[in-house]
Protein backbone atom coordinates (compact mmCIF):
# COMPACT_ATOMS: atom_id res chain seq x y z
CA UNK A 1 0.00 0.00 0.00
CA UNK A 2 1.22 3.47 -0.80
CA UNK A 3 2.50 5.25 2.30
CA UNK A 4 0.32 8.25 1.64
CA UNK A 5 -2.86 6.19 1.86
CA UNK A 6 -2.61 5.76 5.61
CA UNK A 7 -1.71 8.66 7.93
CA UNK A 8 1.30 7.51 9.94
CA UNK A 9 0.34 6.66 13.55
CA UNK A 10 -2.36 9.28 13.88
CA UNK A 11 -4.29 8.22 16.97
CA UNK A 12 -8.08 7.97 16.89
CA UNK A 13 -8.32 10.24 19.93
CA UNK A 14 -6.21 12.90 18.21
CA UNK A 15 -8.32 12.88 15.06
CA UNK A 16 -11.52 12.88 17.12
CA UNK A 17 -10.30 15.89 19.08
CA UNK A 18 -9.68 17.80 15.88
CA UNK A 19 -13.06 16.84 14.44
CA UNK A 20 -14.76 18.07 17.59
CA UNK A 21 -13.00 21.40 17.16
CA UNK A 22 -11.11 21.29 20.45
CA UNK A 23 -8.61 24.13 20.68
CA UNK A 24 -4.96 23.08 20.59
CA UNK A 25 -3.28 22.85 23.97
CA UNK A 26 0.25 24.06 24.45
CA UNK A 27 2.85 21.37 25.12
CA UNK A 28 6.59 21.32 24.64
CA UNK A 29 6.78 24.94 23.52
CA UNK A 30 4.43 26.07 20.78
CA UNK A 31 3.23 22.64 19.65
CA UNK A 32 -0.07 21.13 20.80
CA UNK A 33 -0.04 17.54 22.14
CA UNK A 34 -1.15 15.96 18.85
CA UNK A 35 1.53 17.73 16.82
CA UNK A 36 4.14 16.97 19.47
CA UNK A 37 3.22 13.27 19.47
CA UNK A 38 3.43 13.02 15.68
CA UNK A 39 6.67 15.03 15.44
CA UNK A 40 8.35 12.77 18.00
CA UNK A 41 7.84 9.79 15.65
CA UNK A 42 10.01 11.37 12.95
CA UNK A 43 13.08 12.48 14.90
CA UNK A 44 15.57 10.32 12.99
CA UNK A 45 16.93 11.22 9.57
CA UNK A 46 15.87 9.42 6.40
CA UNK A 47 17.71 8.32 3.28
CA UNK A 48 17.00 10.35 0.17
CA UNK A 49 15.95 8.35 -2.93
CA UNK A 50 18.53 10.45 -4.82
CA UNK A 51 21.26 9.15 -2.51
CA UNK A 52 20.05 5.55 -2.83
CA UNK A 53 20.01 5.61 -6.63
CA UNK A 54 23.35 7.45 -6.71
CA UNK A 55 24.97 4.85 -4.47
CA UNK A 56 23.58 2.12 -6.72
CA UNK A 57 25.25 3.73 -9.74
CA UNK A 58 28.61 3.57 -8.00
CA UNK A 59 28.00 0.00 -6.81
CA UNK A 60 27.04 -1.23 -10.29
CA UNK A 61 30.04 0.43 -11.88
CA UNK A 62 32.32 -1.21 -9.30
CA UNK A 63 30.69 -4.64 -9.79
CA UNK A 64 31.04 -4.53 -13.57
CA UNK A 65 34.69 -3.50 -13.29
CA UNK A 66 35.42 -6.25 -10.75
CA UNK A 67 33.62 -8.82 -12.94
CA UNK A 68 35.70 -7.81 -15.97
CA UNK A 69 38.98 -7.94 -14.04
CA UNK A 70 38.03 -11.21 -12.34
CA UNK A 71 37.24 -13.01 -15.60
CA UNK A 72 40.40 -11.71 -17.27
CA UNK A 73 42.56 -12.83 -14.31
CA UNK A 74 40.94 -16.27 -14.43
CA UNK A 75 41.20 -16.83 -18.19
CA UNK A 76 43.90 -14.67 -19.81
CA UNK A 77 46.25 -14.36 -16.82
CA UNK A 78 47.58 -11.48 -14.73
CA UNK A 79 50.00 -9.86 -17.23
CA UNK A 80 47.25 -9.36 -19.82
CA UNK A 81 44.45 -8.77 -17.30
CA UNK A 82 46.14 -5.76 -15.76
CA UNK A 83 47.42 -4.37 -19.05
CA UNK A 84 46.41 -0.82 -19.91
CA UNK A 85 44.30 -1.97 -22.89
CA UNK A 86 42.17 -4.36 -20.84
CA UNK A 87 41.78 -1.93 -17.91
CA UNK A 88 40.66 0.92 -20.20
CA UNK A 89 38.15 -1.40 -21.88
CA UNK A 90 36.76 -2.63 -18.56
CA UNK A 91 36.46 0.86 -17.07
CA UNK A 92 34.83 2.16 -20.25
CA UNK A 93 32.35 -0.72 -20.26
CA UNK A 94 31.30 -0.06 -16.67
CA UNK A 95 30.87 3.66 -17.33
CA UNK A 96 28.90 3.13 -20.58
CA UNK A 97 26.54 0.65 -18.88
CA UNK A 98 25.76 3.10 -16.06
CA UNK A 99 25.20 5.93 -18.56
CA UNK A 100 22.85 3.81 -20.69
CA UNK A 101 20.92 2.73 -17.60
CA UNK A 102 20.61 6.37 -16.61
CA UNK A 103 19.37 7.39 -20.07
CA UNK A 104 16.77 4.59 -20.01
CA UNK A 105 15.47 5.59 -16.54
CA UNK A 106 17.08 2.51 -15.02
CA UNK A 107 17.68 4.30 -11.71
CA UNK A 108 14.16 5.55 -11.14
CA UNK A 109 12.45 4.09 -8.07
CA UNK A 110 9.69 2.56 -10.22
CA UNK A 111 12.37 0.64 -12.16
CA UNK A 112 14.26 -0.43 -9.04
CA UNK A 113 11.14 -1.71 -7.27
CA UNK A 114 10.39 -4.23 -10.06
CA UNK A 115 13.71 -5.80 -11.15
CA UNK A 116 12.03 -8.98 -12.44
CA UNK A 117 9.76 -7.09 -14.81
CA UNK A 118 12.71 -5.02 -16.07
CA UNK A 119 15.11 -7.95 -16.60
CA UNK A 120 14.77 -7.82 -20.38
CA UNK A 121 15.70 -4.13 -20.52
CA UNK A 122 18.65 -4.71 -18.17
CA UNK A 123 19.94 -7.55 -20.37
CA UNK A 124 19.50 -5.44 -23.51
CA UNK A 125 21.42 -2.51 -22.01
CA UNK A 126 24.36 -4.67 -20.89
CA UNK A 127 24.43 -6.46 -24.26
CA UNK A 128 24.31 -3.10 -26.01
CA UNK A 129 27.24 -1.88 -23.92
CA UNK A 130 29.45 -4.78 -24.97
CA UNK A 131 28.26 -4.44 -28.56
CA UNK A 132 29.44 -0.82 -28.57
CA UNK A 133 32.83 -1.88 -27.19
CA UNK A 134 33.15 -4.64 -29.81
CA UNK A 135 32.20 -2.18 -32.55
CA UNK A 136 34.80 0.31 -31.35
CA UNK A 137 37.47 -2.41 -31.23
CA UNK A 138 36.56 -3.44 -34.79
CA UNK A 139 36.90 0.06 -36.22
CA UNK A 140 40.14 0.61 -34.30
CA UNK A 141 41.42 -2.71 -35.69
CA UNK A 142 42.28 -4.08 -32.26
CA UNK A 143 39.50 -6.67 -31.89
CA UNK A 144 41.98 -9.53 -32.33
CA UNK A 145 43.82 -8.37 -29.21
CA UNK A 146 40.90 -9.46 -26.99
CA UNK A 147 39.93 -12.96 -25.88
CA UNK A 148 36.45 -13.97 -27.13
CA UNK A 149 36.00 -16.22 -24.08
CA UNK A 150 36.81 -13.29 -21.79
CA UNK A 151 34.27 -11.16 -23.62
CA UNK A 152 31.53 -13.79 -23.21
CA UNK A 153 32.52 -14.46 -19.61
CA UNK A 154 32.32 -10.75 -18.76
CA UNK A 155 28.86 -10.56 -20.30
CA UNK A 156 27.57 -13.47 -18.20
CA UNK A 157 29.21 -12.52 -14.88
CA UNK A 158 28.38 -8.82 -15.33
CA UNK A 159 24.72 -9.58 -16.05
CA UNK A 160 24.48 -11.94 -13.07
CA UNK A 161 26.09 -9.35 -10.80
CA UNK A 162 23.61 -6.67 -11.95
CA UNK A 163 20.64 -8.99 -11.49
CA UNK A 164 21.63 -10.10 -7.98
CA UNK A 165 22.38 -6.54 -6.86
CA UNK A 166 19.06 -5.24 -8.19
CA UNK A 167 17.09 -8.07 -6.56
CA UNK A 168 18.74 -7.29 -3.22
CA UNK A 169 18.18 -3.54 -3.74
CA UNK A 170 14.49 -4.08 -4.55
CA UNK A 171 13.98 -5.93 -1.26
CA UNK A 172 15.84 -3.23 0.65
CA UNK A 173 13.81 -0.45 -0.98
CA UNK A 174 10.56 -2.17 -0.01
CA UNK A 175 11.80 -2.60 3.57
CA UNK A 176 13.06 0.99 3.80
CA UNK A 177 9.79 2.31 2.39
CA UNK A 178 7.77 0.35 4.97
CA UNK A 179 9.81 1.35 8.01
CA UNK A 180 10.23 4.98 6.95
CA UNK A 181 13.98 4.79 6.35
CA UNK A 182 13.68 5.98 2.75
CA UNK A 183 11.03 8.61 2.22
CA UNK A 184 10.52 12.33 1.82
CA UNK A 185 8.53 13.78 4.68
CA UNK A 186 6.12 16.48 3.65
CA UNK A 187 3.67 18.85 5.29
CA UNK A 188 0.70 20.44 3.51
CA UNK A 189 0.41 24.17 4.18
CA UNK A 190 -3.21 25.24 3.72
CA UNK A 191 -6.31 23.09 4.06
CA UNK A 192 -9.77 22.75 2.59
CA UNK A 193 -10.73 21.38 -0.81
CA UNK A 194 -7.47 22.43 -2.48
CA UNK A 195 -5.44 20.36 0.01
CA UNK A 196 -7.79 17.40 -0.36
CA UNK A 197 -7.50 17.49 -4.17
CA UNK A 198 -3.69 17.58 -3.85
CA UNK A 199 -3.62 14.62 -1.44
CA UNK A 200 -5.93 12.56 -3.65
CA UNK A 201 -3.71 13.30 -6.66
CA UNK A 202 -0.65 12.14 -4.74
CA UNK A 203 -2.48 9.00 -3.60
CA UNK A 204 -2.98 7.98 -7.22
CA UNK A 205 0.78 8.00 -7.90
CA UNK A 206 1.99 4.36 -7.70
CA UNK A 207 5.68 5.13 -7.06
CA UNK A 208 5.18 8.00 -4.65
CA UNK A 209 7.90 8.36 -1.97
CA UNK A 210 6.18 11.18 -0.08
CA UNK A 211 4.90 10.68 3.45
CA UNK A 212 2.48 13.41 4.49
CA UNK A 213 2.99 14.15 8.17
CA UNK A 214 0.09 16.56 8.64
CA UNK A 215 -1.57 19.80 7.62
CA UNK A 216 -1.00 23.32 8.96
CA UNK A 217 -3.33 26.24 8.29
CA UNK A 218 -3.84 29.63 9.93
CA UNK A 219 -7.60 29.55 9.30
CA UNK A 220 -9.99 28.32 11.99
CA UNK A 221 -12.06 25.14 11.73
CA UNK A 222 -15.04 26.92 10.21
CA UNK A 223 -13.01 27.97 7.17
CA UNK A 224 -10.52 25.09 7.08
CA UNK A 225 -11.74 21.60 8.13
CA UNK A 226 -9.90 20.04 11.12
CA UNK A 227 -9.32 16.82 9.15
CA UNK A 228 -8.61 16.66 5.41
CA UNK A 229 -8.47 13.30 3.59
CA UNK A 230 -7.75 11.59 6.91
CA UNK A 231 -4.96 13.97 7.96
CA UNK A 232 -5.51 16.24 10.98
CA UNK A 233 -4.75 19.91 11.01
CA UNK A 234 -1.88 20.15 13.49
CA UNK A 235 -1.65 23.88 14.03
CA UNK A 236 -0.86 27.22 12.48
CA UNK A 237 1.97 28.19 10.14
CA UNK A 238 3.76 29.74 13.13
CA UNK A 239 3.73 26.34 14.87
CA UNK A 240 4.82 24.60 11.66
CA UNK A 241 8.34 26.02 11.97
CA UNK A 242 8.93 24.16 15.24
CA UNK A 243 7.18 21.02 13.96
CA UNK A 244 9.31 20.94 10.79
CA UNK A 245 12.53 21.23 12.80
CA UNK A 246 11.53 18.52 15.28
CA UNK A 247 10.13 16.06 12.71
CA UNK A 248 12.99 16.66 10.22
CA UNK A 249 10.58 17.54 7.44
CA UNK A 250 12.02 17.45 3.89
CA UNK A 251 9.33 19.34 1.97
CA UNK A 252 6.57 21.87 2.51
CA UNK A 253 3.82 21.89 -0.11
CA UNK A 254 1.79 25.09 -0.11
CA UNK A 255 -1.76 24.33 -1.24
CA UNK A 256 -3.09 27.83 -1.75
CA UNK A 257 -4.19 29.59 -4.94
CA UNK A 258 -1.68 32.09 -6.33
CA UNK A 259 -4.51 34.62 -6.28
CA UNK A 260 -4.17 34.65 -2.47
CA UNK A 261 -0.92 36.55 -2.95
CA UNK A 262 -0.87 38.27 0.44
CA UNK A 263 -1.42 35.00 2.34
CA UNK A 264 1.17 33.14 0.27
CA UNK A 265 3.82 35.83 0.81
CA UNK A 266 3.05 36.01 4.52
CA UNK A 267 3.50 32.23 4.85
CA UNK A 268 6.71 32.14 2.82
CA UNK A 269 8.19 34.91 4.95
CA UNK A 270 7.79 32.64 8.00
CA UNK A 271 8.84 29.40 6.31
CA UNK A 272 11.90 30.28 4.22
CA UNK A 273 14.18 30.04 7.26
CA UNK A 274 13.71 26.25 7.32
CA UNK A 275 16.24 23.88 5.65
CA UNK A 276 13.56 22.27 3.47
CA UNK A 277 12.30 22.26 -0.11
CA UNK A 278 9.28 24.55 -0.44
CA UNK A 279 6.91 23.79 -3.29
CA UNK A 280 3.58 25.25 -4.34
CA UNK A 281 0.89 22.94 -5.61
CA UNK A 282 0.26 23.62 -9.31
CA UNK A 283 -1.98 20.69 -10.26
CA UNK A 284 -5.13 22.82 -10.17
CA UNK A 285 -3.61 26.17 -11.19
CA UNK A 286 -4.55 27.75 -14.48
CA UNK A 287 -1.26 29.66 -14.59
CA UNK A 288 1.57 28.10 -16.57
CA UNK A 289 5.29 28.72 -16.08
CA UNK A 290 8.41 27.55 -17.89
CA UNK A 291 8.97 23.77 -17.56
CA UNK A 292 12.16 24.33 -15.53
CA UNK A 293 10.12 26.06 -12.84
CA UNK A 294 8.35 22.80 -12.02
CA UNK A 295 9.27 19.61 -10.22
CA UNK A 296 7.07 16.54 -10.16
CA UNK A 297 5.90 13.86 -7.75
CA UNK A 298 4.88 11.29 -10.31
CA UNK A 299 2.71 13.35 -12.64
CA UNK A 300 1.69 15.92 -10.00
CA UNK A 301 3.29 19.29 -10.88
CA UNK A 302 4.74 21.49 -8.15
CA UNK A 303 6.09 25.00 -8.54
CA UNK A 304 9.60 25.28 -7.09
CA UNK A 305 9.82 28.14 -4.57
CA UNK A 306 12.86 27.33 -2.39
CA UNK A 307 15.32 24.44 -2.48
CA UNK A 308 17.07 22.98 0.53
CA UNK A 309 20.68 24.20 0.33
CA UNK A 310 23.61 21.75 0.19
CA UNK A 311 21.47 18.66 -0.27
CA UNK A 312 22.03 15.03 -1.30
CA UNK A 313 25.42 14.54 -3.05
CA UNK A 314 26.45 18.13 -2.33
CA UNK A 315 26.19 17.29 1.38
CA UNK A 316 28.33 14.17 0.85
CA UNK A 317 30.99 16.22 -0.98
CA UNK A 318 31.00 18.84 1.76
CA UNK A 319 31.28 16.18 4.48
CA UNK A 320 34.26 14.57 2.73
CA UNK A 321 35.79 18.06 2.41
CA UNK A 322 35.31 18.61 6.16
CA UNK A 323 36.86 15.28 7.15
CA UNK A 324 39.90 15.64 4.88
CA UNK A 325 40.73 19.24 5.79
CA UNK A 326 39.90 18.78 9.50
CA UNK A 327 42.41 15.94 9.72
CA UNK A 328 44.99 18.04 7.88
CA UNK A 329 44.29 20.96 10.21
CA UNK A 330 44.63 18.81 13.33
CA UNK A 331 47.95 17.39 12.08
CA UNK A 332 49.28 20.78 10.94
CA UNK A 333 48.28 22.73 14.06
CA UNK A 334 48.88 20.02 16.69
CA UNK A 335 52.17 21.65 17.86
CA UNK A 336 50.37 25.02 18.22
CA UNK A 337 47.50 23.39 20.14
CA UNK A 338 49.95 21.60 22.46
CA UNK A 339 51.88 24.79 23.24
CA UNK A 340 48.60 26.70 23.74
CA UNK A 341 47.29 24.08 26.18
CA UNK A 342 50.52 24.29 28.24
CA UNK A 343 50.42 28.11 28.24
CA UNK A 344 46.79 28.21 29.42
CA UNK A 345 47.55 25.75 32.22
CA UNK A 346 50.56 27.78 33.39
CA UNK A 347 48.75 31.13 33.11
CA UNK A 348 45.64 30.43 35.20
CA UNK A 349 43.83 27.69 37.10
CA UNK A 350 41.11 25.67 35.42
CA UNK A 351 40.52 23.42 32.44
CA UNK A 352 42.28 23.98 29.13
CA UNK A 353 39.12 23.68 27.05
CA UNK A 354 35.90 25.66 27.31
CA UNK A 355 32.55 24.32 26.09
CA UNK A 356 29.70 26.56 24.97
CA UNK A 357 26.14 25.87 23.80
CA UNK A 358 25.55 27.33 20.37
CA UNK A 359 22.97 27.14 17.60
CA UNK A 360 23.74 24.45 15.02
CA UNK A 361 22.07 23.10 11.89
CA UNK A 362 18.26 23.31 11.92
CA UNK A 363 18.41 25.51 15.03
CA UNK A 364 19.52 22.59 17.22
CA UNK A 365 21.84 23.22 20.13
CA UNK A 366 25.39 21.89 19.83
CA UNK A 367 28.46 21.90 22.08
CA UNK A 368 31.31 23.93 20.59
CA UNK A 369 34.85 23.63 22.00
CA UNK A 370 37.40 26.41 22.35
CA UNK A 371 40.60 26.95 24.28
CA UNK A 372 39.71 28.70 27.54
CA UNK A 373 40.57 32.39 27.25
CA UNK A 374 38.93 33.66 30.47
CA UNK A 375 39.53 33.04 34.14
CA UNK A 376 37.70 29.81 35.01
CA UNK A 377 35.44 31.42 37.63
CA UNK A 378 34.43 34.23 35.24
CA UNK A 379 33.63 32.20 32.11
CA UNK A 380 30.29 32.96 30.48
CA UNK A 381 28.90 29.76 28.87
CA UNK A 382 25.76 31.57 27.63
CA UNK A 383 27.72 34.51 26.11
CA UNK A 384 25.11 36.84 27.53
CA UNK A 385 27.82 39.40 28.26
CA UNK A 386 29.97 39.92 25.15
CA UNK A 387 33.73 40.24 25.53
CA UNK A 388 34.83 43.87 25.10
CA UNK A 389 38.17 45.57 24.59
CA UNK A 390 40.25 45.35 27.79
CA UNK A 391 37.76 42.94 29.37
CA UNK A 392 39.17 41.99 32.83
CA UNK A 393 37.71 38.47 32.52
CA UNK A 394 40.22 37.60 29.76
CA UNK A 395 43.59 36.16 30.80
CA UNK A 396 46.95 37.25 29.39
CA UNK A 397 47.20 34.15 27.22
CA UNK A 398 43.53 34.55 26.40
CA UNK A 399 44.06 37.97 24.83
CA UNK A 400 46.66 36.58 22.45
CA UNK A 401 44.79 33.44 21.41
CA UNK A 402 41.55 35.38 20.88
CA UNK A 403 43.32 38.00 18.78
CA UNK A 404 44.94 35.34 16.59
CA UNK A 405 41.90 32.99 16.64
CA UNK A 406 44.05 30.21 18.10
CA UNK A 407 41.27 29.71 20.66
CA UNK A 408 39.09 28.35 17.82
CA UNK A 409 41.49 25.51 16.84
CA UNK A 410 39.73 22.81 18.93
CA UNK A 411 36.76 23.28 16.61
CA UNK A 412 38.62 21.14 14.07
CA UNK A 413 37.40 18.27 16.26
CA UNK A 414 33.84 19.62 16.07
CA UNK A 415 34.13 19.60 12.28
CA UNK A 416 35.54 16.08 12.34
CA UNK A 417 32.64 14.68 14.40
CA UNK A 418 30.08 16.48 12.24
CA UNK A 419 28.54 19.02 14.63
CA UNK A 420 30.28 21.82 12.70
CA UNK A 421 31.44 22.23 9.13
CA UNK A 422 34.82 23.76 8.37
CA UNK A 423 33.16 26.59 6.44
CA UNK A 424 29.75 28.05 7.13
CA UNK A 425 27.96 30.71 9.16
CA UNK A 426 29.74 31.03 12.50
CA UNK A 427 27.70 29.45 15.33
CA UNK A 428 26.37 32.01 17.75
CA UNK A 429 25.76 31.33 21.43
CA UNK A 430 22.14 30.47 22.20
CA UNK A 431 21.78 33.54 24.41
CA UNK A 432 23.85 35.88 22.26
CA UNK A 433 22.61 39.48 22.50
CA UNK A 434 23.25 42.95 21.25
CA UNK A 435 22.07 45.79 23.47
CA UNK A 436 19.90 43.37 25.52
CA UNK A 437 18.10 42.04 22.45
CA UNK A 438 18.52 38.48 21.16
CA UNK A 439 19.88 38.32 17.62
CA UNK A 440 16.68 36.96 16.09
CA UNK A 441 14.80 39.90 17.61
CA UNK A 442 17.10 42.28 15.73
CA UNK A 443 17.32 40.57 12.33
CA UNK A 444 14.23 39.41 10.47
CA UNK A 445 14.96 35.93 9.10
CA UNK A 446 18.00 35.48 11.35
CA UNK A 447 17.37 31.73 11.75
CA UNK A 448 17.84 31.22 8.00
CA UNK A 449 21.57 31.10 8.90
CA UNK A 450 20.85 27.66 10.34
CA UNK A 451 19.71 26.11 7.04
CA UNK A 452 23.25 24.68 6.80
CA UNK A 453 25.78 23.53 9.39
CA UNK A 454 27.66 26.36 11.07
CA UNK A 455 31.37 26.62 10.33
CA UNK A 456 34.71 27.06 12.03
CA UNK A 457 35.24 29.97 9.64
CA UNK A 458 32.90 31.78 7.28
CA UNK A 459 32.34 34.40 4.61
CA UNK A 460 31.32 37.06 7.15
CA UNK A 461 34.48 36.54 9.21
CA UNK A 462 36.95 36.95 6.35
CA UNK A 463 35.10 40.11 5.33
CA UNK A 464 35.80 41.68 8.72
CA UNK A 465 32.55 40.88 10.55
CA UNK A 466 33.91 39.08 13.58
CA UNK A 467 34.51 39.81 17.24
CA UNK A 468 32.26 41.92 19.47
CA UNK A 469 28.67 42.46 18.33
CA UNK A 470 27.73 45.74 20.00
CA UNK A 471 25.31 47.16 17.47
CA UNK A 472 22.32 46.07 15.40
CA UNK A 473 24.26 46.84 12.21
CA UNK A 474 26.96 44.28 13.04
CA UNK A 475 24.58 41.36 13.46
CA UNK A 476 22.62 42.44 10.36
CA UNK A 477 25.78 42.49 8.25
CA UNK A 478 26.94 39.14 9.59
CA UNK A 479 23.59 37.62 8.70
CA UNK A 480 23.66 39.21 5.24
CA UNK A 481 27.07 37.70 4.46
CA UNK A 482 26.01 34.33 5.89
CA UNK A 483 22.92 34.22 3.65
CA UNK A 484 25.07 35.18 0.64
CA UNK A 485 27.30 32.19 1.43
CA UNK A 486 24.33 29.80 1.71
CA UNK A 487 22.80 30.98 -1.57
CA UNK A 488 26.12 30.76 -3.48
CA UNK A 489 27.73 27.71 -1.90
CA UNK A 490 30.19 25.56 -3.81
CA UNK A 491 33.28 23.56 -2.89
CA UNK A 492 35.43 26.15 -4.65
CA UNK A 493 33.80 28.87 -2.52
CA UNK A 494 34.63 26.81 0.60
CA UNK A 495 38.25 26.44 -0.54
CA UNK A 496 38.53 30.18 -1.16
CA UNK A 497 37.21 30.99 2.33
CA UNK A 498 39.41 28.35 3.97
CA UNK A 499 42.64 29.59 2.40
CA UNK A 500 41.80 33.27 2.95
CA UNK A 501 41.01 32.72 6.64
CA UNK A 502 44.54 32.84 8.13
CA UNK A 503 45.40 35.92 6.03
CA UNK A 504 42.24 37.86 6.86
CA UNK A 505 41.93 36.93 10.55
CA UNK A 506 45.50 37.92 11.40
CA UNK A 507 44.72 41.43 10.13
CA UNK A 508 41.49 41.72 12.09
CA UNK A 509 41.20 44.39 14.80
CA UNK A 510 37.75 43.41 16.11
CA UNK A 511 38.64 40.38 18.27
CA UNK A 512 39.42 41.04 21.94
Amino acid sequence: MNKIDTPHSFTADAVRAHKDGEPPKEAGGKLNPTALQIASQYRRDTMSPVMVSGTLRLAEFALLVLAGIGVSLWYVGAPVAISLQYLVTILSGGAIAVILLELSDGYRMSFLRRPGAKLGRLTLIWAGTLALIALAAFFLRISEDYSRVWFAGWFVTGLMALMVLRLVMARLIVRWARNGTMERRAVIVGGGKAAEALIRSLEREPANDIRICGIFDDRDNTRSPPVVAGYPKLGTVEELVEFARMARIDMLIVSLPLSAQARVLSMLKKLWVLPVDIRMSAHSSELRFRPRAYSYIGSVPLLDIFDKPINDWDSVAKRVFDIVFSLLGIILFSPVMLVTAIAIKLDSKGPVLFMQKRHGFNNEEINVYKFRSMYADQCDPTAKQAVTKGDPRVTRVGRFIRKTSIDELPQFFNALNGSLSLVGPRPHAVAGQTRNRLYHEVVDGYFARHKVKPGVTGWAQINGWRGEIDSDEKIRMRTEYDLHYIENWSLLFDLKILFLTPIKLLKSENAY
